[in-house]
C-alpha cells in the first residue's frame, strides 16, 4: 500500500457543530431564578418600606392634628381642653400599638401596663413621671396640668421610632439598657 491508498481512506474532517444559545445551561437557569426570586424581595421590602412610611405620615398628622386643636381651643376651661388633648393622643398611640403589634394584646391594657408597653416597644426617653401620669390615667382625672407641647414632642418621638428608625436588636444594644440596669432606674410609674 502506497500512501496514496492511505490517505483515500481517511475521512473528510468534520466541523463541529455551532453551540447555540438556547435553551441555556442549567447554572443559567438557576441564576435567572436567583435574580428573579431578589427582585420580588426587593419590590416587597420596597413597598413594606412604603406602607410603613404612610402610615407614619397619617399618624404623625392626626398628632399634629391633636395638638392644632387644643392650641386654638378658646373654651373656658382650659383643663378640659387638655384632658380631650391627652385622651386623643392616647388614641392616636394606641391605634399605632394595634397596627404596629397586632398580637400583642395591646388593645386591653391600662394604666401602668400601658404606660410600660409604651416604654417597652419604643422610643420613650422624652417619657417623664408628669407624661406617664397623664398617659396612665388621663381619661379618669377631672384635671389635668401636663405639658402639652412635651406629650406631642414624645408621642411623635415614639411612632417616628416604630415605623422610620430601624429597630435595633438586643445584642447591639448599650450596657446602660439591659435588664441589670433596669433594676438600678427608677421605673416611671403613675
Amino acid at each position: 500500500m502506497d500512501s496514496e491508498e492511505l490517505l483515500a481512506q481517511l475521512a473528510d474532517i468534520h466541523l463541529p457543530e455551532p453551540v447555540s444559545l438556547w435553551p441555556p445551561a442549567p447554572g443559567w437557569w438557576i441564576l435567572a431564578l436567583l435574580l428573579l426570586v431578589g427582585i420580588v424581595l426587593v419590590v416587597r421590602r420596597i413597598l413594606q418600606a412604603r406602607t410603613r412610611r404612610k402610615i407614619c405620615e397619617f399618624a404623625l398628622a392626626e398628632l399634629d392634628q391633636c395638638y392644632q386643636q387644643l392650641s386654638s381651643n378658646n373654651e373656658t376651661d382650659p383643663d378640659q381642653a387638655k384632658l380631650r388633648y391627652v385622651n386623643q393622643v392616647n388614641s392616636v398611640l394606641r391605634r399605632v400599638a394595634l397596627v404596629h403589634f397586632p398580637q400583642s394584646g395591646v388593645a386591653s391594657l391600662g394604666g401602668k401596663a400601658w404606660v410600660d408597653f409604651i416604654q417597652e416597644k419604643g422610643e420613650s426617653s422624652l417619657l417623664n413621671e408628669e407624661l406617664a401620669a397623664a398617659l396612665a390615667h388621663g381619661r379618669f382625672q377631672t384635671r389635668c396640668d401636663v405639658d402639652s407641647s412635651a406629650l406631642h414632642e414624645m408621642s411623635r418621638v415614639w411612632v417616628r421610632g416604630l415605623y422610620l428608625d430601624p429597630p435595633r436588636p438586643p445584642s447591639t444594644q448599650d450596657e446602660g439598657s439591659g435588664p441589670a440596669s433596669k433594676q438600678k432606674d427608677q421605673p416611671i410609674h403613675a
